[in-house]
């Protein structure tokens, strides 16, 4: 009997890759990665020979433009891939009777509420690329009613770039460091987000909608460093600023917390603690 096949496109990013590395604990699929180089999801007949090659069961969506600070002077970029791109999948995904699970983000919303953000909040981006996510979201809805999307935040993993590497990094460049202290949220470790994914794929309970997932707990960035210098026995001494010390060209929302319960109660989903996580990326990446 042949296993159900599941596209995933984005292959080279943190998620790609985190998925990439449980493969083995789910020997019942057939797993097919495509990058940005191997397939453009913006490129619709490109995309569309694709799933007529493959005719994939399922296509999770880890494609994504994520330069949050460029996106703003690269606006037609951004939602090239981060909008059209996902349009051009969740109309693949219908033609070829796949299930579309879609990635998003917490910059969908402004950050000024003071309680973990649920499924329904209204969405009110602050920056382009948040802007670009949205509108993602509202199109693969639009387009096909039966996508899952799964919005995260301040992702982590071994690969890539991002908050734990260039902060490890840091500590052993530098004597001193300053981190903003006044932007809440919860770490997310993609290794933790693929297992969730596959869960849900591998439950054969299909609901569509919008879930959130993020790591257990409520930390600042300054938070996150002070625990990774923990962790890595760095001897860097670390300095709390407000956001406003550093000029970006994007504003971040202030808080950026995501209610978990709804993808618990739906799939049983186990959240981990984000201390716990960290810890366990952080073996792997002196390991590597």
């Amino acid at each position: 009997m042949q296993k159900p096949k599941i596209l995933v496109t984005g292959a080279g990013g943190q998620l790609g890759r985190s998925i990439q590395d449980i493969t083995a604990f789910y020997p019942g699929f057939e797993f097919i990665f495509f990058s940005g180089q191997d397939m453009a999801v913006e490129q619709k007949a490109e995309t569309e020979s694709v799933f007529d090659a493959i005719r994939p069961q399922f296509c999770i969506n880890c494609a994504a433009y994520t330069a949050v600070d460029r996106a703003e002077s690269e606006k037609k970029k951004a939602f090239l891939v981060n909008a059209e791109g996902v349009k051009i999948l969740a109309d693949a995904c219908v033609a070829y009777q796949s299930g579309f699970l879609h990635i998003s983000t917490d910059y969908v919303f402004n950050g000024k509420s003071s309680v973990p953000y649920k499924e329904d909040a209204n969405v009110d981006p602050i920056n382009v690329y948040g802007a670009s996510k949205a509108m993602g979201e509202a199109l693969s809805v639009a387009h096909n009613p039966e996508t899952i999307i799964i919005r995260t935040s301040w992702m982590y993993s071994e690969y890539g770039s991002n908050f734990v590497k260039t902060m490890m990094r840091l500590m052993k460049e530098k004597k001193e460091l300053s981190v903003v202290h006044d932007q809440v949220g919860s770490p997310t470790y993609a290794k933790d987000l693929a297992h969730t994914i596959m869960q849900i794929i591998n439950s054969k309970l299909w609901l569509p909608g919008i879930y959130h997932y993020c790591n257990e707990g409520n930390i600042s960035w300054y938070d996150f460093a002070v625990a990774i210098k923990e962790i890595t026995g760095a001897g860097c001494i670390l300095h709390p600023v407000p956001a406003v010390a550093y000029s970006t060209p994007a504003k971040r929302p202030p808080f950026s917390l995501l209610d978990t319960s709804k993808i618990r109660e739906t799939y049983g989903v186990d959240v981990p603690l984000w201390k716990e996580s960290l810890r366990f990326c952080i073996d792997n990446i002196q390991r590597m």
